[in-house]
């Protein structure tokens, strides 16, 4: 995986280093308000995290930790391109950013290159978000990265709403 630099933000690609920290950003519950998690307890949930942190996924795709330039060591949060499990979709994209990261336009900043890396590097023809019915902010988001609403979804048995964008469509607005 490579890392890419932003005007603001170093992406790198997720280390086992960032396990305590991912681990604090799901422990805030305003920070997983609107996500629909597929862990019941905290053994489960570091399970999962340790899965994540292990898994090798495909070229261009995987998880990303978020930092600021002017200081690497702060954990902002991840982006990630992943392989979907959920309604038949072929790559998710993601975001968790840490409350004091809001309201910056990181997320943004942030999943834009690893969105454009993901299809340069031919490892989806399309991707979705699916994003919780109240999750305000991170349809912006989506609709910032082009990907508009395409239907709705049942993730993790909580209701969201698909954005979506194809590997044309996203080169047709650049």
């Amino acid at each position: 995986m490579e890392s890419f630099e932003t005007a603001r933000l170093l992406l790198r690609p997720r280390a086992s280093a960032d396990f305590e920290a991912c681990r604090a950003l799901d422990a805030d519950p305003e920070v997983l308000r609107y996500v629909a998690v597929p862990w019941a307890n905290e053994e489960e949930h570091l399970a999962f995290l340790r899965r994540r942190l292990a898994t090798a996924y495909p070229p261009g795709l995987g998880y990303w930790t978020i930092a600021p330039k002017e200081d690497p060591a702060t954990f902002l949060g991840w982006v990630m391109l992943c392989p979907c499990t959920v309604a038949g979709a072929e790559v998710e994209i993601g975001w968790r950013l840490a409350r004091a990261a809001w309201g910056s336009g990181y997320a943004t900043e942030a999943a834009a290159p690893i969105l454009a890396q993901g299809f340069r590097a031919g490892a989806m023809t399309w991707v979705v978000a699916d994003i919780h019915p109240d999750n305000r902010a991170s349809m912006r988001v989506a609709e910032k990265l082009g990907l508009r609403v395409t239907g709705t979804v049942d993730y993790y048995g909580e209701p969201a709403r698909r954005y979506s964008i194809t590997r044309d469509a996203f080169e047709a607005a650049c």
